[in-house]
């Protein structure tokens, strides 16, 4: 049986929507409850409600969200700890004869869950030495060392993602091994199917304008306002979220609300582009336009054929090919 249903996709084109209405079309087709697991990095921090679109209560329509609002602003984003937490919401799932529907757009997030991946432990003391490093001389020179030490990892990471550079020398210096060498590689730890919302890039752009719009009339402001005293500005991850960090400085004065709104769009534009080059190299998603006006219908069908596809390779009995629509290693 499908441990998992994993909704991935870019922001903004509907995921939290389709995995309520299949978390509800579950139970009417099949008897078995759906759940939802939150795989959005954002929207594990408590009151980043309106800049990262969480879905309020009153629209999950009584379908059970796990995984939200765990973590404070102050605390920096752990993509271990959230691995061990969502595979424990996995397997209590499953102990329950309930289906867990993971569902957002952070890429590493997803992987960790669905696939074989370890994350090496952090060092603060070589962490805090490449930090200071970071803060003295740039991005810049710190990617040159990194291109020359793993070029993969040097062409997946944006020479300005000082962050990231300096997770991957750490990494390289307490392994001895590539970054890359610690990445994703499609091996699974669950049998799932996984199910890609996509749009049309204009398409998506004008949602991603209308969402910032929404975010500044439904109040983001004061909720920066409120998050400011609990340490939002001193959160590592937390204070660098799309729209977080351009409201700071709205309220600090360095941006107008024109410029904050078009700051946010226009990064957000850009993270969306890299959001769907992610899920897209994994051949495994199953891909369907966000506007379909069949969409749960469709997406229903595509968990069915692969609960088929799953009792037909347990039975013995002829496959059709599933390499690039379902993968099972182990349960």
């Amino acid at each position: 049986m499908i441990k998992v249903i994993a909704v991935v996709g870019p922001t903004a084109v509907g995921k939290s929507d389709l995995a309520v209405d299949l978390a509800s079309r579950l139970e009417e087709r099949t008897g078995r409850r759906g759940e939802v697991i939150n795989a959005d990095s954002m929207q594990l921090y408590r009151g980043m409600d309106i800049g990262t679109a969480k879905l309020p209560e009153s629209e999950r329509r009584g379908v059970p969200h796990h995984l939200l609002d765990i973590w404070e602003v102050h605390e920096p984003a752990d993509v271990a700890s959230y691995q061990t937490l969502a595979r424990e919401r996995v397997e209590d799932c499953a102990d329950r004869d309930v289906v867990p529907i993971l569902v957002g757009g952070s890429g590493l997030y997803v992987r960790a869950v669905l696939d074989h991946m370890d994350f090496p432990g952090t060092d603060p003391e070589v962490r805090a030495r490449l930090e200071a490093e970071l803060a003295d001389v740039g991005p810049g020179l710190l990617h040159a060392r990194l291109a020359e030490a793993d070029p993969a990892a040097a062409r997946t990471i944006l020479p300005g993602n000082g962050r990231r550079i300096v997770r991957a020398l750490e990494v390289i210096e307490l392994t001895g091994r590539p970054f890359t060498a610690n990445l994703p590689d499609h091996t699974s730890f669950y049998p799932c199917v996984q199910l890609g919302l996509t749009a049309p890039r204009p398409e998506l752009d004008e949602r991603i304008d209308l969402r910032v719009e929404r975010m500044w009339d439904g109040g983001l402001l004061e909720e920066v306002r409120r998050l400011d005293p609990l340490g939002l500005r001193e959160g590592r991850t937390a204070s660098k979220a799309l729209g977080y960090a351009q409201a700071l400085s709205q309220l600090d004065g360095d941006l107008t609300e024109a410029e904050a709104k078009e700051s946010t769009a226009r990064a957000t534009r850009r993270f969306a582009r890299r959001q769907e080059s992610w899920f897209r190299r994994d051949p495994r998603v199953r891909w369907l336009p966000y506007d379909a006006p069949n969409l749960v219908e469709r997406a229903m069908t595509q968990v069915e054929s692969a609960l088929s596809d799953r009792v037909e390779e347990e039975s013995g009995e002829a496959l059709v090919d599933v390499a690039t629509m379902l993968p099972y290693s182990r349960s």
